[in-house]
């Protein structure tokens, strides 16, 4: 017998016991009644007094009623005893009374059946209530992962996923240990007992495990790292009790914690302090993965986006003791990741997708998936018969951007200005020599705020930024600031974000690259989230002294005031052409790469 069914039966044999107790309580009340018992003596004195009503006489008993006065009155029983001259007595004292019967055999056996059927339909009504898999109390214990059969499984592979090599490389280790284990164990190596995805959001670290268990076809358990803690203290060291348990059972099988970062956080910074039920859960998936064996052919994968939170102790050997990272893809990736979620869908023969994948830098799976979505929605609402570039194109801008809104009424003066603030970014951006090429210019409002925007796109991948790369583009974020400054003499509240952003750039270069010459190599703040540094760095106070802090502020203006000197200079140079610019944007509201060449050729 294993641990459940003894738990079960125990649990059982505890519902029997108060059952029992249940149908005494009730046999007593269906037999006593709620009667008071007496001797007959008393029961003799009541009668002589003339104090008795509605008198019941059986060959075992008598019953009846106690008349005190007209407001008190009490049942009784007492015990029959052989008197002759009873029913004499009862007859002068002008008592009325009846015969009754002794209990027969039907009536004793219904006594307890009754109550019997009653706790029996009670008990199973709350037992469905509780049933396994419902969200009933006797179960908060057991795991909630869920099972994605053998057959379920194989319908992911390795096809299905594109734009991470590198990763699919490093788990097809994994893979061939889950098909031919003997292969590995005959030269003594151990596969490792945990991977760690670690990506950003929408990478595919979750289709990622999937494909790891269709390739390999084993059973794959799925589960959140939030599903582990409930309100119930100890909940959640019984559900990896309960998980690990189920996967020794199914093995070879792979167990996949997502979001691994709502369970695995550093130890010993709860606010609250004492020893909080995720603590405990923790401590227990410790314990589960150091106590069991590879050779057992259960592995487990984890995923999150923010392993520089995770407890030490999660990623030392013998733990999830290989991290794979899950990157952003590249140009040929995002192509490829394009021509999988395009499969199912019509393309015009003219869709080129490695123009699209051009235009998608730094986006993922998931926003790839969600453009050729986008766009096919758009191509069904325009009656379409297959999805076109100029469909893609604005499923890109959508996505950027946010949803257009051509029917917001901005008044002329308004229009001006934004017309003018895009023309000062994109001039800025088209003359400076280390900035991304302008892509399309657009005075349409989209989304929640924003009255324009330029999109620019690199001509490359990119991985690294120079000082004078990160200078030009302190120049294209205030461009749109300047421009007004010198076109309305004021400014308006539409260079928020750009001036956001121009900050963030400037402190940063200031005091994580070095790029200040003033304030020398150092450097005053660390990575805001260190991508698996292994040192789980937590936000502390700054360590530079208030001179330091001032002399940085001072720094960090500096270099946006010469930025700003710059930028209306290049603006007063090209002055022709941006009153040109914004005059074209504001008869057309959107202008493209083509259009916008032709203006500048006819300008020079």
């Amino acid at each position: 017998m294993n641990d459940d069914q003894h738990k079960k039966r125990q649990i059982s044999l505890g519902y029997i016991a108060i059952a029992l107790l249940l149908i005494f309580g009730l046999q007593f009340l269906f037999v006593r009644g709620m009667s008071r018992d007496i001797p007959y003596s008393e029961f003799k004195q009541y009668l002589d007094q003339g104090m008795l009503r509605d008198v019941s006489v059986s060959p075992t008993d008598i019953r009846g009623v106690i008349v005190r006065s007209e407001t008190e009155q009490e049942a009784f029983v007492t015990n029959r005893v052989d008197d002759p001259e009873l029913v004499r007595q009862l007859e002068e004292k002008g008592v009325r009374f009846s015969g009754r019967q002794a209990n027969s055999f039907f009536g004793t056996i219904l006594s307890w059946v009754l109550p019997l059927l009653i706790i029996f339909a009670i008990w199973n009504f709350t037992m469905r209530r509780m049933s396994i898999g419902g969200p009933g109390i006797l179960n908060v214990g057991q795991s909630k992962a869920r099972l994605v059969a053998d057959e379920e499984a194989k319908k992911t592979s390795f096809r299905d996923v594109a734009g991470i090599d590198e990763a699919k490389e490093e788990l097809n280790e994994v893979v061939e240990f889950l098909k031919t284990p003997s292969k590995f164990e005959e030269l003594g190596g151990r596969i490792p007992k945990g991977v760690l995805l670690v990506g950003a959001p929408g990478t595919g670290k979750t289709l990622l495990a999937k494909a790891v268990a269709g390739e390999a076809g084993v059973p794959f358990f799925h589960i959140s790292g939030s599903e582990f803690v409930e309100m119930f203290v100890g909940v959640g060291a019984a559900r990896v009790r309960d998980l690990f348990s189920q996967a020794k059972g199914k093995a070879p099988c792979i167990i996949f914690i997502d979001e691994l970062d709502a369970l695995g956080k550093v130890r010993g910074f709860n606010p609250i302090g004492g020893h909080d039920e995720r603590e405990q859960t923790l401590n227990q998936l410790l314990v589960e993965m150091d106590g069991f064996d590879t050779r057992a052919g259960v592995i487990i994968m984890g995923a999150t986006n923010r392993p520089e939170i995770l407890d030490p102790a999660l990623l030392r050997p013998g733990r999830f003791d290989r991290q794979v990272v899950v990157d952003r893809p590249d140009l040929n990736g995002r192509e490829a990741i394009l021509k999988i979620h395009s499969q199912s869908v019509k393309l015009a023969k003219e869709v080129d997708l490695k123009v699209i994948a051009g235009r998608t830098p730094g986006m993922v799976g998931a926003d790839l998936a969600n453009i050729v979505n986008e766009a096919a929605l758009l191509a069904a609402r325009r009656g379409k018969k297959s999805v076109t570039m100029n469909e893609l194109d604005e499923a890109i801008d959508r996505v950027i951007a946010g949803l257009e809104k051509k029917k917001r009424l901005i008044s002329p003066k308004e229009k001006k200005i934004v017309a003018y603030h895009e023309a000062g970014h994109a001039l800025v951006a088209e003359t400076l020599p280390n900035t991304d090429v302008v892509h399309k210019i657009s005075i349409v409002p989209r989304g929640i705020a924003a009255l324009g925007y330029t999109i620019q796109l690199p001509t490359e991948d990119r991985y690294l930024m120079t000082k004078s790369e990160l200078e030009d583009r302190l120049a294209v974020l205030l461009a749109g600031r300047v421009t007004e400054e010198l076109i309305f003499g004021d400014v308006s509240t539409g260079a928020q974000n750009d001036l956001m952003r121009a900050t963030d750039i400037a402190r940063a270069m200031v005091k994580e690259y070095g790029m200040s010459g003033k304030m020398g190599l150092m450097a005053y703040e660390r990575p805001r989230n260190p991508f698996l540094t292994g040192d789980n760095w937590m936000p502390t106070e700054k360590e530079y002294s208030e001179k330091i802090a001032a002399e940085i502020d001072e720094e960090v203006k500096r270099i946006l005031d010469e930025t700003h000197d710059k930028t209306q200079k290049i603006i007063e140079e090209k002055r022709e052409t941006l009153d040109s610019l914004a005059k074209l944007l504001m008869e057309k509201e959107v202008v493209d790469r083509e259009e916008f060449k032709k203006l500048l050729k006819l300008a020079v």
